[in-house]
């Protein structure tokens, strides 16, 4: 497929620094920016909202209606479910544990490809989460896994929500992420790995600017023409 622009996609796990980085990114760039963990948190929480839990019998046949009638939108740094600005909802703990859960189920993958996809189709976007590069745009024209220890990625995530005025202890925010790797990385679809292709960055000891400019250096080299 030819796009007049490249499909960026940035894989890895929680607290990587994923969304941040390819935010960031995306503005350098003038892309659009998709972040499809967001997405999922949505679902997770328009489920919620309508008293559907991971442990109902008839699970999948409940989240039909929802899945589709679900809209998901972008504005800024903004996450619209249905209209409503629930940016802040879905950052919540508990909702990134059940959007964890959700993502398993076959269904939600599918409404999930199909958004988006759709949203990526015409490229120029940073697009962002657990399985761009292998299953959603294997295809995309960058691919990158971005990675760190988990104590770090705990502590960055711990930090996150000690600034939005959230309390919970740091133990227990390694012992949610370490629990959402294993999930992610075992789960029967789609599950969290690097694309062979991906170029891998280890963001343990890197700043934010340090990691954009380290894919933006392998963008250009890429893209430049070989010297003579």
């Amino acid at each position: 497929m030819s796009r007049a622009r490249p499909i960026i996609a940035i894989d890895g796990p929680v607290g990587a620094g994923k969304s941040t980085v390819a935010r960031a990114l995306a503005r350098e760039l003038g892309f659009s920016y998709v972040n499809t963990g967001a997405m999922y948190r949505a679902v997770a929480l328009a489920a919620r909202e309508g008293g559907v839990a991971p442990a109902d019998a008839d699970l999948e046949s409940r989240l039909g209606p929802i899945l589709e009638s679900i809209r998901i939108a972008f504005d800024g740094e903004r996450v619209l479910l249905n209209g409503r600005d629930v940016s802040r909802r879905i950052a919540e703990p508990e909702v990134g544990d059940l959007a964890s859960r959700f993502s398993t189920l076959g269904a939600v993958r599918a409404r999930m490809r199909e958004l988006q996809r759709a949203a990526g189709a015409q490229g120029g976007v940073v697009m962002e989460g657990r399985d761009i590069g292998t299953a959603i745009f294997p295809d995309a024209e960058f691919k990158f896994y971005l990675d760190a220890d988990v104590e770090v990625r705990a502590e960055r995530r711990w930090a996150e929500l000690e600034a939005r005025g959230e309390r919970v202890s740091r133990a227990e925010v390694l012992r949610q992420l370490v629990e959402r790797d294993q999930r992610d990385r075992n789960r029967a679809l789609a599950p969290l790995k690097r694309a062979d292709d991906a170029v891998v960055i280890d963001a343990t000891n890197l700043t934010v600017a340090q990691v954009v400019a380290a894919i933006k250096v392998t963008i250009e080299r890429k893209t430049s023409p070989a010297r003579a």
